[in-house]
């Protein structure tokens, strides 16, 4: 046991040495978590095949039973943002963020403490808001910016970073024959910088707490319930549910944030199912709910009638989300399992919020995926999966022509994702 608890420490010490990345597949949420779930369209709340139950449902551990996953994905979402049709072309312009490649470590754990009774931790991330653009591309003297602007006539280049690490310890009891609950604590870690965004202190309550005030980090605590069920030995049944979990303020962009700097995690839950549809072949379906609209800063209008960084200043308009997923995984061999998936998101963002959305253009809906498990030995295996989001694209006004009635034309944000990801698993 105690080679095991030295092996759980360092996996997680591992991961939190490497800073967690964009993620913006549904919403700012990932598509999955834990490669065999990513492989399966993130299809995972009545699954017990890892140990991220703390990320998926802390009620699957008692069935995973004793192990470590550790993976690392790479994912390269591409972004660009354009406008067009502004007075005299004087705003127009088209360019890619350079933020192209993330490293994502994901570590999950779990021990059986006796035959009904499990417990694990799980270190996941979310995040989306990373995008990078270059300045030099305008000339915003009109609008009171500088003669070489970027495009939001803001100086030098422009961009955000938002990354949430997530560790969540978790314990699952098995009540009763083919019937398991479980509960996680949720440690979450963010942090956030903005720069290039100059143009905004203009509008905001607290001007000089709005942009390129470098990274700025906030903690918070929550909690994740669930429930795993077998009422037939070839159908499972799972639910998840996490309230909002409430931030500590980002200090020093509590002129950019609705709240004076409010950026909490909003409440999520997850139903599925899994049929075993023959010995080699199980389907799941999930739905999940994020309900991106209970936080200000996130759900709030970027129209709102109020200062930056007000209780109900602007924001960037998320609605709330609902996310369809399904996974197939079938065993070709003892040794070897294929999965594929899709994954089916509602886009949050509207054309009534284009131009604060070119910071965070998460509006990609379509997901496809592949992935594979390979036995090494009767006791580890390794796991791959692949993720394809398509292109999206949302057009809208451009905020300059609040400022100028007719001359900002309109704007477009887009993306479409990759990623890649390996794995190594040993059962204990």
């Amino acid at each position: 046991m105690k080679a095991r608890v030295r092996i759980s420490t360092l996996a997680v010490a591992c991961a939190l040495s490497v800073p967690f990345a964009a993620q913006a597949t549904d919403g700012y949420f990932s598509h999955g978590y834990g490669l065999k779930n990513k492989g399966m369209g993130g299809a995972s709340v009545a699954l017990a095949h890892d140990a991220f139950g703390g990320a998926n449902n802390p009620a699957s551990g008692v069935w995973a039973g004793g192990r470590l996953d550790l993976g690392l994905d790479v994912f390269s979402p591409r972004r660009n943002v354009s406008r067009s049709g502004s007075g005299g072309g004087m705003l127009d312009f088209s360019v890619d963020s350079d933020s192209n490649y993330f490293f994502i470590p994901e570590v999950g754990y779990t021990a059986m403490l006796s035959r009904d009774l499990a417990w694990g931790v799980t270190v996941f991330g979310n995040g989306g808001m990373n995008t990078d653009y270059s300045g030099g591309q305008l000339n915003c003297a009109a609008f009171g910016g500088p003669p070489s602007a970027n495009g939001l006539c803001g100086l030098g280049r422009l961009g955000v970073d938002l990354s949430q690490l997530m560790i969540a310890p978790n314990v699952s009891w098995r009540f009763a024959p083919g019937h398991s609950v479980g509960a996680a604590a949720v440690f979450a870690y963010q942090r956030f910088e903005m720069n290039g965004a100059h143009l905004f202190t203009q509008l905001s309550q607290s001007p000089g707490d709005v942009t390129n005030k470098g990274y700025d980090s906030s903690t918070g605590l929550g909690l994740r319930l669930g429930y795993q069920g077998k009422p037939t030995a070839a159908l499972t049944l799972g639910a998840s549910y996490q309230p909002k979990i409430r931030m500590g303020a980002f200090d020093k962009y509590k002129g950019l944030f609705a709240g004076n700097g409010d950026f909490d995690i909003p409440s999520n839950m997850t139903l599925g199912l899994a049929f075993q549809a023959s010995p080699d072949l199980t389907v799941a379906v999930d739905w999940s709910r994020i309900r991106y609209s209970e936080i200000a800063s996130v759900g709030n209008s970027s129209a709102n009638q109020a200062p930056l960084g007000a209780a109900n200043g602007p924001g960037f308009g998320w609605q709330d989300v609902d996310v369809w997923k399904v996974g197939f995984q079938y065993k070709s061999t003892p040794a070897l399992t294929w999965r594929a998936g899709y994954n089916r998101s509602d886009n949050p963002i509207t054309s009534r919020d284009v131009s604060f959305n070119i910071l965070a253009p998460g509006v990609v809906k379509d997901h496809v995926t592949l992935g594979f498990t390979y036995a090494i030995d009767k006791d580890s295996e390794i796991t791959g999966a692949y993720m394809h989001a398509l292109a999206n694209d949302v057009s809208g006004p451009s905020f300059f022509n609040a400022f100028a009635p007719g001359m900002g034309g309109s704007e477009k944000i887009e993306m479409y994702q990759n990623s890649f990801g390996i794995g190594w698993s040993k059962r204990f």
